[in-house]
């Protein structure tokens, strides 16, 4: 009702001049598919140039519509990052505040793997990632779906380890907090025609994750440190998890009885 207020209509708008029936849903404002364009377009007018934006240069205002459904991201490891601002309608799929939490902590167990290496390829190429994501009807948990949209952005020293996402889900909430499969993933190049980078799982062993790549946020294996065994057939978060080697340290030595 603001809008047609502002463009000085008394009425919501019926049919254009050719008397074609304009749809309300087209009106809406809370389309995913406007939301993330909405958001795109923005993200594309911050560039100026530069292969990507920075968090400093995203405003609050210039995302209006979106405000409710975006959220910034930080990197703090390989495939790993942390809400540092959320809008309030991924507040309420968590039921809490989510500013600090796990960015996959938003998919089940068995979608945690597939989703940080996504993540982590929107940071490396630097590229863009569009989701789909869902949820199954479960007590007080109706069916939900819900769309995400990733950009990546850089920091104040210049490496890409920020992004700016929104999440939009259709259908009600149910009791929260909500968690989803992800179904489908697409990434994109920040020009078309560019070429992309397909997620792979994060392997801190691979070749592309040294040392000398730091200023991308990447974080090589200390010296002396051999690589750990995979586990076959695993590519989730529980799989990575089984990586993990106990390293048992020697003792203190001890007294035999003599004396000299």
């Amino acid at each position: 009702m603001s809008e047609w207020k502002d463009d000085k209509m008394s009425c919501p708008p019926e049919a254009d001049r050719t008397g074609r029936i304009v749809h309300l849903a087209d009106f809406n404002l809370t389309q995913p598919a406007r939301i993330m364009a909405d958001m795109r377009a923005y993200w594309d007018s911050l560039r100026q140039g530069r292969a990507v934006p920075a968090r400093s240069d995203i405003q609050p205002q210039g995302i209006r519509r979106a405000l409710d459904y975006a959220f910034i991201l930080e990197r703090i490891a390989p495939g790993a990052a942390r809400f540092r601002l959320a809008g309030q309608h991924l507040i309420d799929l968590m039921g809490m505040e989510v500013r600090g939490m796990a960015f996959c902590s938003l998919a089940h167990s068995s979608s945690r793997g597939r989703l940080s290496d996504v993540l982590e390829s929107v940071f490396r190429a630097p590229q863009l990632a569009q989701m789909t994501l869902h949820a199954k009807a479960e007590y007080a948990r109706p069916e939900l779906s819900a769309r995400m949209l990733l950009l990546p952005l850089s920091s104040d020293l210049g490496d890409v380890t920020r992004a700016l996402g929104c999440i939009i889900a259709e259908g009600q909430i149910g009791v929260a907090p909500r968690r989803f499969d992800l179904t489908h993933d697409e990434v994109l190049p920040i020009i078309e025609g560019g070429k992309t980078l397909a997620p792979s799982a994060s392997d801190p062993g691979r070749e592309g994750w040294s040392a000398g790549s730091a200023r991308a946020g990447k974080l090589g294996r200390p010296a002396g440190l051999a690589a750990p065994e995979r586990s076959l057939g695993r590519d989730d978060s529980e799989g990575r998890r089984s990586q993990f080697q106990l390293i048992t340290l020697p003792g203190p030595s001890r007294p035999t009885g003599r004396t000299e």
